[in-house]
């Protein structure tokens, strides 16, 4: 698979949180390690899980040394949920 073909992955999750994440954005993501899907994972609803945490949460294997491919940068907000940026940037590279 290529990059595009990830993202398009990433984007088909994301619209799974349609009507549902208001206010905010749908959001998925797809970790990638060696050419291979390891986790994927999407904003289901306003409060659960940012899309790159569900995607962490459903790992397959070990994800350090993986790509994210996710349709929005990282979120860094405080809010509701917490920030996952420090979950994702130090092991993993950002597509």
């Amino acid at each position: 698979m290529t990059d595009q073909d990830y993202m398009a992955l990433a984007l088909d999750l994301a619209r799974k949180g349609a009507g549902w994440t208001s206010p905010n954005p749908m959001v998925g993501a797809v970790l990638v390690k060696q050419g291979r899907i390891i986790g994927q994972g999407y904003h289901a609803r306003w409060g659960d899980l940012h899309a790159e945490r569900a995607a962490l949460a459903a790992c397959r294997e070990d994800p350090a040394g993986s790509t994210l491919y996710v349709t929005l940068e990282p979120c860094c907000h405080q809010g509701k949920p917490v920030s996952y940026t420090h979950l994702t940037l130090p092991t993993n590279s950002l597509v």
